[in-house]
């Protein structure tokens, strides 16, 4: 068979068929589950292929094949993930004028790829117009609260406060912030021993207030309980005089003829009224 010469009869449709495979590869996009893809024809946006929409099962999202027209349009890839933004470690000045070194990051998702091909071009942009936004909303809502207010459950509700901040900026880039974290949140050094020495003196100030109010509180229930046990002997003892005479001598006796050290000899007659309740009763 002369090849050559089959060339030269079927040059041209040869030709057709390979531009015609060429242009059917270049139409032909692959879109995974991760990825959401905006065609843009023109440079206008134009359709966007396995769009983000929550809570829909992998293989139902639009993934797979798609086609386009070459030359015409063509296509950005967004992630779908979940992606994240770091912000440089910085101070950060407390309500009680603090200085704090903060780390901090956020977690975003692309949810309106056609916003963020207007607005940015691309996630990389997103998350670099993200950053000084991040650290402007993070040195407000740390500028009202204490330094002490992060190590409680406060720091919580200020994180709620810094992602809904962040968040609705994000929103003009097309994008939903997740989360807002602090990695660390630090005193500069030299100042930790300080803040350390100021914490240690309130509480000690604070036990010492509370001690104070425990021994007022114990000296007027003592006293009340006094007060009561002087009432009720003397109802007691007004109801029978003479068992408060008896009781008042058995007392006396006690303390003047009991053993032990300092013991007191005392010589008597027996006729002494002293002695009276031992006169045979």
């Amino acid at each position: 068979m002369d090849f050559a010469r089959l060339w030269e009869d079927h040059k041209a449709s040869l030709i057709a068929l390979g531009i015609a495979l060429a242009a059917l590869m270049s139409s032909i996009i692959v879109v995974p589950e991760t990825e959401q893809a905006v065609v843009v024809r023109l440079g206008e946006p134009n359709r966007v292929i396995n769009k983000f929409r929550p809570n829909v099962d992998f293989g139902q999202t639009g993934a797979g094949l798609s086609l386009r027209i070459p030359i015409l349009e063509r296509v950005v890839r967004i992630d779908k993930r979940v992606l994240a933004v770091d912000m440089e470690r910085q101070q950060v000045l407390s309500s009680e004028q603090q200085r704090l070194e903060v780390d901090a990051y956020a977690r975003f998702r692309v949810i309106d790829p056609v916003k963020m091909v207007r607005t940015a071009g691309t996630t990389d942009r997103v998350a670099e117009q993200l950053q000084p936004i991040l650290s402007s909303v993070l040195r407000q809502e740390l500028g009202k609260r204490t330094f002490q207010s992060l190590l409680t459950a406060d720091r919580g509700l200020a994180m709620k406060q810094i992602r809904a901040g962040l968040d609705r900026e994000a929103r003009e880039y097309g994008a939903q912030v997740i989360d807002v974290r602090i990695k660390r949140a630090d005193l500069p050094e030299g100042a930790l021993e300080s803040a350390f020495a100021r914490m240690e003196a309130a509480r000690n100030q604070e036990a010492v207030t509370i001690e104070a109010q425990g021994q007022k509180q114990a000296q007027i229930i003592q006293a009340q309980a006094q007060a009561d046990a002087a009432r009720i002997y003397a109802d007691a003892f007004g109801k029978d005089p003479s068992f408060y005479d008896f009781y008042r001598a058995m007392q006396s006796y006690d303390r003047t003829f009991s053993d032990g050290p300092g013991a007191t000899t005392i010589l008597l007659s027996p006729d002494n009224d002293y002695l009276r309740e031992f006169k045979g009763h």
